[in-house]
Order: C-alpha cells, then structure tokens, then sequence
C-alpha cells in the first residue's frame, strides 16, 4: 500500500496495538481519505486494523472475529456535534457499519464497508 495516497494517515496509527502488523484494505483507506477530506478537520483514530489475536478481537462472543481484522473498519474518537457532523458524511458516503459510542469516557464512531457476506448490512448500532 502506498500510504503517500493517505497524507492524513500514516501506518502507524492504524496498526494492531497487539502485534503491530498493519493489512488496511486499500479500497477502505480511499473511502477514509475522502472522508476526512469532507469531514475538514482532523480525525483520532482510536482502533484501526486488528489482527485475530488481539485481546478485543479474541473475546468476541461468537467466536469470528470482527470488522477490524479485514482492514476495513476503523474507530473515530470524536464526540458532541462534531459526532453528529462526522455521522451525516458517514451516512452519504455508504458506510455499511456505523456503530456509536457517546456515553462516558470512551466515545467513538465505528466505521466499516464489509459487504454483508456474513452479516446483515448496512446496519447502525450503539455500545
């Protein structure tokens, strides 16, 4: 991957905490580039690929692991009506994952395009 193609991203700010591998689906970072293009200000990414052992990935309770270990999903720390703001870009842009958390500490959007091969999409939820 050529990451000069994502000059808001470097590589080591979407690597697995766990082991430090980095497999971001290129047509994912494109669709992340553009984003935060439209978006106009910069974005924390607080989880970005993980590999099938993370601890997070490890737990899931059913056992297959999640959107993050496709490269293709990443969460926004992001909160208030810069969340709201990020949201309405996120919904016109076909994101087929948005998950929220904005209660507590920890807040955050998930963003993700997996197609729907092995759940339904698109779908929203909230942590």
């Amino acid at each position: 991957m050529n990451w000069d193609n994502y000059p808001n991203f470097s590589k080591e700010e979407l690597m697995c905490k766990h082991c430090g591998d980095c497999h971001m689906d290129e047509s994912f970072m494109d669709m992340l580039q553009t984003l935060r293009i439209e978006y106009d200000r910069p974005m924390v990414i607080t989880s970005g690929y993980r590999c099938p052992e993370h601890p997070i990935e490890a737990k899931k309770d059913s056992g297959t692991p999640g959107a993050h270990t496709s490269g293709k999903a990443v969460d926004i720390g992001v909160r208030g009506t810069q969340a709201y703001e990020l949201l309405d870009i996120v919904f016109a842009m076909g994101f087929t994952g948005i998950g929220v958390s904005q209660k507590g500490d920890v807040r955050f959007i998930h963003i993700d395009t997996l197609d729907g091969s092995d759940r339904l999409r698109p779908t929203i939820w909230s942590y």
